[in-house]
């Protein structure tokens, strides 16, 4: 504890015994919360309106959007026009109903578009032709998420880390440019700290012994405990009394008394432990891979590499090879470099920019020989591992230092 006082350990048992016995009383036996009304049929439905909609009608969810990047899956909607018509309809829905824009004056409106750090420049350009040709804006402009967050709270350099509900991002940002050997992307999130306190209730004895994770309105309160009940704080210890409520369609409205212990501290503490979490079948960390290239982009180098003649690479080469020496020390060293460096920086000069970098703005191209060593060895040393927030924090900045 902070007072230097040693924490008591609390045994999961001792909450157990007493959860055990707790049972529901009733606070109203109507509830006043209603299914959906889908009496109508309607096509679509969004937002708390899909949540609510009774399992026995004929409908079916779809997430566009799952860890960071589209939802694409080999089951129903899973296609990438699925996902692309699901946003669509999203959006267009949140533009009429809650900015009372109607869709035929998109035309005179820009927007900005928001993507991660590591993002699949193929989706982010099906998400630009949806903007501008499904839904009509007049433009469109494209940027990072961690550049903006650190321009709207007004710093100019910061670590920006977002904890989402199924991802966790990384990223240095200097000067507004996101430094691409920091970005980090971890396959978890807010949603699997409710899950692990979930499964830390359930060994509890979780009075609510109804509650599945397979039920909307059933997550939707489990989210709501974590909120109020999770902490970091270490002054807390021993066991607390706590009470909520149940409030669903079609039943009464129910009050349980829920006696805890450290579950509340265990269950944000996976963060920086994300092999609790259990997840097996997936990448644990993402990060920054080389730009795949784009065929029908004619500004691509890809494109442009392997279409120009051999003289030209060879005039290009050589040039490159007549600057190098002039950057490559400091105070009258600038002549001497090993043959071996040498060699890789002139072939990664010969093979283009695009094939180290995926920026849309590619502000940053240029990278050395030692930069790609570094970033490769952090690829083999971190990606697929459950890194936690800390380390990945830590990996993050240190990667920044070494650009």
């Amino acid at each position: 504890m902070s007072n230097g006082v040693r924490r008591t350990p609390v045994s999961a048992e001792q909450a157990r015994l007493y959860n055990r016995q707790i049972r529901p009383a009733v606070l109203d036996p109507n509830s006043k919360v209603n299914w959906t009304n889908t009496s109508q049929q309607p096509e679509y439905l969004v937002g708390e309106e899909a949540l609510y909609v009774n399992p026995t009608d004929c409908y079916s969810i779809h997430w566009p959007i799952c860890r960071g990047h589209l939802n694409i899956h080999s089951g129903p909607g899973g296609s990438l026009t699925a996902a692309l018509v699901d946003l669509e309809t999203i959006w267009s829905y949140a533009i009429q109903k809650l900015l009372e824009i109607p869709l035929k004056d998109l035309k005179y409106y820009r927007c900005i578009l928001l993507i991660p750090d590591i993002y699949n420049r193929q989706h982010v350009k099906e998400v630009v032709n949806m903007l501008l040709i499904k839904m009509g804006f007049s433009a469109v402009v494209v940027h990072q998420e961690s550049v903006c967050a650190t321009f709207g709270s007004g710093l100019s350099s910061a670590c920006v880390v977002d904890v989402g509900d199924q991802k966790t991002s990384v990223c240095c940002v200097e000067d507004g440019v996101s430094h691409r050997s920091s970005r980090l992307c971890l396959a978890y999130g807010g949603s699997d700290v409710t899950r692990c306190f979930f499964w830390l209730m359930q060994r509890a004895g979780f009075p609510y012994r109804e509650c599945q994770l397979s039920k909307k309105l059933d997550c939707v309160l489990l989210q709501q405990l974590k909120e109020s009940f999770c902490h970091l704080d270490q002054d807390i210890s021993g066991l607390q009394d706590h009470e909520f409520r149940t409030c669903f369609p079609d039943s009464p409205v129910l009050l349980y008394q829920l006696r805890l212990g450290d579950e509340k501290l265990q269950a944000p503490m996976t963060l920086f432990y994300p092999a609790a979490f259990g997840i097996v079948g997936q990448k644990m960390t993402s990060l920054l891979h080389r730009s795949q290239g784009d065929a029908e982009d004619p500004h691509d180098e890809h494109f442009l590499l392997t279409t120009q003649s051999k003289q030209d690479q060879s005039s290009k080469a050589t040039t490159d090879r007549k600057l190098l020496p002039k950057s490559a020390g400091f105070e009258g060293d600038s002549n001497i470099c090993d043959p071996s460096e040498k060699g890789n920086l002139t072939q990664d000069l010969e093979l283009g920019h695009a094939q180290a970098e995926c920026l849309v703005g590619g502000a940053d191209a240029e990278e050395t020989s030692s930069a790609l060593l570094s970033r490769k060895t952090a690829m083999t040393q971190f990606e697929g591992k459950a890194l936690g927030v800390d380390k990945a924090i830590l990996h993050s900045i240190d990667s920044c230092c070494k650009y």
